[in-house]
């Protein structure tokens, strides 16, 4: 993808006259910033007595060009063709506010007020490659940030009485900024005593708690003073991007470059990859074949609190960390261990944080492939003896795959010879679990569909300028063609929803579990250098969003995701977890539907009969009851607005949610006497605590009874 010549050369033509125009203007702040020459650092006092000054960054010469170039580039090749004016320009204004104080904790009133003069002038800005003003916002943002440590440290040589009934919102999205500086030290006052009283109920003394939160904002100091030029202008830039939508983000030369160092090196650690939240370090996947893979107790969206090393290491406050530094300190040598202090997803930030170990290991993509197992039970009096396989992800060795090697690996491969296996087994049906399946390479979905329906179109893609292909399985053959399921959860992305999506629509099979996660655009990564060469300073790299995925339905998998024909509980409601989270997520829309043949083998009339039996199960089955309970007390505890400060209400409240657990007795057990369902071995009754499973194995076996009906 390059721009043209002329395009080179208009900007060629642009960017001397916007060097020459280009004039950072300087925003309000709390004492006069003075310049002696254009190019020195502006300086000023702090309120709060620091050993330090404040140095308000610039942008690099470099970043006039790059944000024009950007900017046309987005315009000519994202799919979503949104005009950079002043309503697109507000998104952008309000997302770097968000990304810089999305709890409202650091700027005033007054402060915002300043700003809004800008707000509708940013699309100027950026089409000019004059982007000042974020630099000075920062600049301010800074400022306040070190008067609200010179406060923590003033607060935490107070004493705090935790008898008093009192409350810290925990929802911040709605309120608004603090008018005066005592409104916001009230607001710390609260803030700080709730994070004292969290480190309380993890077993800490108050001396301990406040030792602990004065190295967290401590580091906090650290980590502001090190943001440089370049970290300001990522974070502005991904603020213009994910106004266009969550997918599209800029890379500065400095994590480029890491991006690709990861990509092509063997690492070893716990296979996670990481993102920020505010002050939390949150995982933003898991990946397939790494020991957090396997260990299955780290999930995406957990939010990491602390790191420690081996058995007795100390706990290392993360919170506030730079991301970068989280990283360095979870990475380590293969075998080694490291202990995660986690806030789960599902529990909210107000829970008890959970220990994660892991043992690092090498990540191998090898140990990600697909594996199968097959379970023997016997239902109503009927014996059954259905397959299970487990695809990770997508996967396909293209390098071997492109140089003739017939003995690559690919995930279509790797199953078809677990079914051929699980047919010298002589199993009775067959689930596809793909609830961990974050996606992969789109030919192998297409390619692993078509060994369950006949030759046909399986995904439509339509690319920002608007032309639509399809992509058709040409492989003239089935290679199963019993009962088959499909069993996802709302982590189940892009490529997973293309193969579910294809089952569902050709009627081929059943889709079980939660609404998946609703990726359905397609990403291009792009070097900028290649357009400016001769640019001395490193440039950057976009990752664009340029075409979207839809059904051979019509239907697009974006936003919404596929709709499973029997929903089984979730933990989460869509908007929580998914694309629909996204405010920028693009809409699900409709195209026309691809020409392709009906399996029929599923009616509407055998679904409705499924969903009865599940429904008369979920009245009946213990196990099946409990999940409910767990996951709706879980969905209220997440939606809880705000937190006590009281000590003794609070460990009311943690006592009763333990007593609500089971014991380790209890987990022992819960699947080995289930009424209905039983095992050849234990290994396989182990494999049953998964609740999931084991209703996916439940209808699997009704849709077996109702074909041989």
């Amino acid at each position: 993808m390059r721009i043209s010549e002329k395009m080179k050369k208009r900007l060629l033509i642009i960017i001397p006259i916007v060097l020459a125009l280009a004039s950072f203007a300087l925003l309000p702040v709390s004492k006069e910033v003075s310049f002696d020459k254009v190019n020195e650092m502006p300086v000023f006092e702090l309120k709060y007595q620091i050993n330090d000054t404040i140095k308000v960054l610039y942008p690099e010469p470099k970043n006039v060009n790059e944000t024009v170039l950007i900017t046309e580039l987005l315009k000519r090749f994202h799919y979503k063709k949104v005009p950079l004016n002043d309503s697109l320009s507000n998104v952008i204004y309000n997302n770097y506010l968000e990304k810089l104080d999305n709890t409202k904790l650091y700027f005033l009133a007054s402060d915002i007020a300043s700003f809004d003069t800008y707000k509708f002038e940013i699309d100027d800005m950026l089409k000019a490659g004059n982007i000042g003003v974020p630099y000075q916002i920062f600049a301010v943002f800074k400022e306040r940030y070190y008067q609200r440590i010179a406060y923590v440290n003033h607060l935490l040589a107070q004493d705090f009485d935790f008898t008093k009934d009192e409350y810290f919102n925990l929802e911040r999205d709605d309120v608004l900024f603090c008018t005066t500086t005592d409104e916001q030290n009230e607001l710390w006052r609260k803030y700080i005593k709730s994070e004292l009283l969290s480190s309380i109920l993890n077993d800490k003394t108050v001396p301990e708690a406040k030792e602990a939160l004065k190295k967290r904002y401590t580091r906090y100091q650290t980590s502001i003073q090190q943001y440089n030029s370049a970290d300001v202008y990522q974070i502005f830039m991904n603020s213009y991007m994910e106004s266009l939508d969550p997918h599209t983000s800029y890379f500065n030369p400095i994590t480029a470059e890491n991006f690709d160092i990861e990509m092509s090196k063997s690492l070893e650690g716990i296979g996670a990859r990481l993102s920020k939240d505010g002050d939390y370090t949150v995982v933003y996947s898991i990946v397939p074949g790494g020991p957090a893979f396997k260990g299955d107790e780290l999930h995406d969206n957990d939010k990491i609190v602390g790191v420690a090393q081996g058995e007795e290491g100390e706990m290392v406050d993360v919170v506030g960390w730079r991301n970068d530094d989280v990283v360095q300190l979870i990475r380590g040598k293969k075998g080694t261990l490291v202990r995660l202090s986690v806030l789960k997803a599902e529990s909210g930030v107000s829970s008890k944080p959970q220990i994660v170990e892991i043992v690092r290991d090498k990540i191998n993509l090898e140990d990600a492939r697909a594996e199968s197992k097959v379970y023997e039970f016997v239902k109503d009096g009927k014996p059954y003896r259905l397959g299970v396989i487990n695809i990770p992800s997508f996967y396909k060795d293209f390098k071997n795959a492109q140089s003739g090697d017939e003995e690559f690996n690919s995930t279509t491969r790797d199953v078809e010879k677990l079914i051929a296996d699980l047919d010298k087994k002589e199993v009775d049906g067959l689930l596809i679990d793909l609830r961990r399946n974050g996606g992969g390479a789109l030919d192998e979905a297409v390619e692993l569909t078509g060994l369950f329906v006949d030759y046909g179109p399986v995904v439509q893609v339509k690319d920002y300028s608007n032309r639509i292909h399809q992509e058709d399985d040409k492989s003239n053959r089935v290679l199963y063609n019993g009962p088959l399921t499909v069993l996802t959860s709302r982590l189940s992305a892009s490529a997973s929803e293309i193969f579910a999506a294809a089952i569902q629509d050709y009627k081929r099979g059943v889709i079980i579990g939660e609404q998946s996660f609703g990726k359905g655009t397609v990403q291009s990564l792009i070097g900028l250098q290649q357009y400016i060469p001769e640019e001395k300073e490193k440039l950057g790299q976009l990752k664009l969003t340029t075409a979207k995925f839809y059904r051979i339905n019509g239907g697009s998998t974006q936003n919404l995701g596929v709709t499973p024909d029997v929903k089984l509980p979730s933990a989460f409601d869509h908007s929580e977890v998914g694309e629909a989270s996204y405010p920028s997520a693009l809409k699900w829309d409709k195209i026309p539907s691809a020409n392709y043949n009906l399996d029929n083998t599923i009616t509407d009339e055998f679904l409705a009969e499924l969903n009865q039996e599940f429904l008369r199960r979920a009245k009946t089955d213990s196990d099946l009851k409990e999940l409910i309970a767990d996951l709706d007390r879980l969905k209220e505890r997440r939606n809880i607005k705000k937190i006590s400060l009281n000590e003794a209400q609070r460990r009311k409240e943690i006592e009763e949610e333990e007593k609500l657990k089971p014991t380790a007795g209890e987990l022992e057990s819960i699947n080995y006497s289930k009424e209905g369902i039983t095992s050849s071995t234990s290994e396989e009754k182990l494999k049953l605590k998964d609740v999931y499973l084991e209703e996916g194995l439940l209808i699997l076996a009704d849709v077996v009874s109702l074909t041989d009906a």
